[in-house]
């Protein structure tokens, strides 16, 4: 009868850990979706002081030009460009989030109608209670139009 209690009391621990990762992952996931959607939402809508959320101050973007050499650009120069109230045309969603503890990956792709779709990679890191991005990689390709047959 001991070694019943005893199992059930493990087995009921381990159910509870499982339940307070499984709901602490999501809290996380939600943290993290909320500062992409700020740098989504922010340059769609002209909002910078989004942008200035959402970014760590030395926030820093890598490309590579149409010359295949490396080009970094600073995150404040990108949000300067950024006006307030004036909206972008650009479509933005979420591919995929991947964390572990204080460090995460991200996955978005921005669509601007009639130009380019862009493929962005974030890394971010949760630091003094919320999750900053550090760094954008991205990378483009043209935005083309599939016509229909008739």
């Amino acid at each position: 009868m001991k070694k019943f209690q005893l199992i059930l009391v493990v087995g009921l621990l381990l159910t509870a850990t499982q339940i307070y990762a499984q709901s602490d992952s999501k809290t996380e996931i939600a943290q993290i979706t909320n500062t992409l959607m700020d740098y989504i939402e922010g340059t769609a809508n002209g909002e910078p002081e989004r942008l200035r959320k959402a970014f760590h101050p030395d926030f820093k973007l890598y490309t590579v030009t149409d010359t295949d050499s490396l080009l970094v650009r600073s995150g404040e120069k990108y949000i300067a460009n950024i006006k307030t109230g004036e909206k972008a045309n650009r479509i933005g969603r979420i591919i995929s989030i991947d964390f572990e503890n204080d460090a995460a990956m991200a996955k978005a792709e921005i669509v601007v109608p009639g130009w380019r779709i862009f493929t962005d990679y974030f890394l971010l890191l949760k630091y003094e209670g919320s999750w900053k991005i550090v760094q954008k990689s991205y990378t483009w390709r043209p935005y083309t139009v599939v016509s229909e047959k008739k």
